[in-house]
């Protein structure tokens, strides 16, 4: 009865939202916190950290293509996970290669540089592992193109940022329970509270659970978050801030590696959505903990120091099964299976000190950035190896999950401590009323020590990067922009033998137009890239001596461009969305990477009915174009396919709100990722209701 309701209020939202056309952005409102300005998608953007350059730039002023994703936006299309945010933004493609490893690209480049709060997080690697939660923060941010200055690394694809909540000095409280398909089950609460009578000390508190199972064969989630954080000022000038955060994230039946995609003869596979090379006796638990501190001074004459230290404690214990192989068509046969325990851990620890100000120069005010940071990790990895084995047949398309081989005890497999350190500084040139400049460069030194997996992972390696931007006011509400950034890109992967390739190196531009229409309602831009990578990591093949991929240094060369438009349309209704247009090519010419789409569209719309307790109905659209890859030399193609999501939103009194979401609303069956010889389906319709009550 309950999801025969469900799949009734979904119809009536979709022919509503056939109605409209165009795509949506965020609300005007932000939780307070750092932010000086309202955060709204195409108004004046004032933060104390830009993911670009690290001053203080509204997005006009910003020489790069910048997205900002809000907690409204957050809420309204159920996005509790980034791998479901990240595919929402103009220019991003996430890859889900597992179900519980992920990477992230754009502009041809996979996305290996994250912040939190402005802060590099280095050596990520761009691979996620487990689902990362969204509920403690309060917007995401995204700039495409390299961004060295900042993050220590010139990556041409871009860098995520995200902000966290922060205490409000008023009181403020919400929960929320929500349920949908496959069980699916989410818990929310979210407190913030002055401490004292003037609320000079405040805190905050948010807690989620998400409990789940799925549309594939024995997966399922359970994940825990929680996060407090307090914020405390000793003066008017001097403040302190300290939170901690931790999630426990419990996968079960999940897969490593993933469906293999053609018979031995070259026929394709048509598996059942729900179909994976998973068993029930598989798991992958990792569980993150965050505590941070942040001290910060203004002085009087508006310049601002912070020192900020961070550490991170990582772990996972997994046990995993992986299918390789292909079967034959008649009998089935021909899939081995090989599986391992795989404890480990990993410890970051970092500093970093930042200043920023104002200068008076040539009669004119400008802004000046520095800052230096360390960082050090030390990873430890055990792996218990069972025996190989073959699955005992491929029924028709369905694998049969096979029983849990005996493990050795487990032996460490890698112990490896990263240390980096660097600095860099920027100077944001106010030339005359039109003509602005951001000038500026990073100094980074990488040092790797230790073995992983018998093999010396030791390096060292240095690099100084230039950035230089220009933003031009051509009229009142459009500016030309233009910046140039190296590409330094240290790299995890390892050739054949297992020691690691050198750092990628390269150049990236960007020259666009931006534009604010309606009163500053609505943000519009335009943007031509182009970047050249050198001695980029691409996946070669298998060592059946190791029993680990390795890859080779390819010259990578992309050109292309985006168009994005956000804000509101009127009061009422929203629009959010871009188009993006590349090729990828290597040295001779010939396209590289296919398994990434040249062609990708975002849109997003919601249109709000006051007078209809609030009424608010949404859609978006994910569409990309043909992707491939090669298995036993055959090649596998992925056609264009577009994702519809729905949403509606209505109060039930002032104080209790409805949402109803629907994902994939077509049910659309499609390859996640072909960024390997093997995958599996993405996730098929599904309907969640959430109930959220504000104290």
């Amino acid at each position: 009865m309950f999801k025969s309701s469900l799949r009734a209020t979904a119809s009536v939202l979709i022919l509503s939202s056939l109605t409209l056309a165009l795509p949506a952005a965020a609300d005007d409102a932000a939780d307070a916190g750092d932010v000086r300005e309202v955060i709204v998608m195409g108004k004046r953007v004032i933060r104390e950290f830009a993911g670009a350059t690290g001053l203080d730039l509204s997005l006009r002023e910003t020489p790069q293509s910048v997205t900002v994703i809000t907690a409204q936006q957050i809420k309204e299309f159920g996005l509790s996970d980034a791998n479901q945010l990240l595919d929402t933004i103009p220019g991003i493609n996430v890859v889900p290669a597992e179900t519980d490893r992920t990477y992230y690209n754009s502009r041809g480049f996979e996305i290996t540089t994250f912040q939190v709060d402005g802060v590099g997080q280095p050596l990520d690697w761009g691979l996620q592992t487990g689902a990362f939660d969204t509920v403690i923060y309060d917007r995401i941010e995204a700039v495409r193109g390299a961004t060295g200055m900042m993050t220590g690394t010139g990556n041409p694809s871009a860098t995520i940022n995200y902000i966290r909540k922060r205490p409000t000095k008023d009181f403020r409280a919400n929960a929320s329970v929500g349920y949908g398909t496959w069980d699916n089950m989410r818990l929310e609460s979210d407190v913030s509270t002055p401490l004292n009578a003037d609320g000079t000390v405040a805190a905050r508190f948010v807690y989620a659970n998400t409990d789940t199972e799925s549309y594939l064969n024995y997966y399922g989630v359970n994940r825990n978050v929680y996060y407090g954080v307090v914020a405390w000022d000793i003066t008017p000038r001097l403040n302190f801030t300290a939170g901690y955060s931790q999630q426990d994230n419990l996968a079960t039946g999940n897969n490593w590696g993933a469906l293999p995609l053609v018979y031995t003869d070259g026929t394709p596979i048509d598996y059942d959505v729900s179909e994976t090379t998973a068993a029930p006796w598989t798991f992958w638990d990792t569980f993150s903990k965050t505590s941070f501190g942040e001290l910060s001074y203004k002085f009087e004459n508006g310049w601002t120091i912070k020192g900020i230290y961070t550490h991170k404690d990582l772990e996972d214990k997994a046990k995993l099964l992986y299918a390789y192989g292909n079967p034959d068509p008649v009998t089935g046969l021909g899939v081995g299976g090989m599986s391992g325990y795989y404890p480990s851990e990993l410890k970051q620890d970092m500093f970093d000190v930042i200043v920023n100000g104002g200068v008076s120069l040539f009669g004119r005010e400008h802004q000046v950035v520095a800052g230096l940071n360390t960082y050090e990790s030390k990873s430890h990895k055990w792996e218990a190896f069972a025996d190989m084995f073959a699955y005992d047949a491929y029924q028709g398309t369905h694998i049969v999950a096979p029983s849990e081989p005996t493990y050795p005890d487990t032996y460490l497999a890698e112990d490896i401590t990263d240390k980096l350190t660097r600095g860099y500084a920027a100077i944001h040139l106010n030339i005359s009323d039109s003509l602005k400049s951001v000038v500026g460069f990073n100094a980074i030194k990488l040092e790797t020590t230790g073995e992983s997996y018998a093999v010396d992972a030791s390096r060292e390696e240095e690099a100084v990067s230039p950035y230089v931007g220009i933003v031009y006011d051509v009229t009142p509400n459009a500016s030309l922009y233009a910046s140039y950034s190296d590409i330094f890109n240290p790299q995890s992967e390892g050739n054949f033998d297992g020691s690691r390739l050198p750092a990628a190196k390269g150049k990236s531009y960007e020259v666009g137009v931006k534009s604010e229409w309606f009163e500053k309602r609505l943000y519009a831009t335009a943007s031509v890239f182009k970047s050249e990578q050198y001695d980029l990591a691409e996946y070669a093949g298998f060592n059946p001596d190791t029993g680990k991929s390795y890859y080779i240094g390819i010259d990578t060369f992309v050109k292309g461009y985006e168009l994005e438009v956000a804000g509101k349309i009127t009061p009422q209704w929203t629009v959010n969305g871009g188009w993006t247009q590349m090729s990828i090519e290597g040295q001779d010419g010939n396209d590289v990477r296919t398994y990434i789409p040249r062609k990708t569209l975002k849109l997003s719309t919601t249109y709000s009915i006051p007078e209809l307790r609030d009424l608010k109905l949404g859609g978006s659209v994910r569409w990309q174009d043909d992707i491939s890859t090669t298995d036993l030399g055959y090649t596998v193609t992925q056609g264009s396919y577009a994702i519809v999501d729905l949403m509606g939103r209505i109060k039930l009194t002032d104080k209790v709100g409805a949402t109803l979401n629907v994902k994939n609303a077509f049910d659309e069956k499609y390859f996640g990722s072909l960024m390997w010889s093997q995958s599996f389906y993405g996730a098929s319709r599904s309907v969640m209701v959430s109930l959220d009550y504000t104290f």
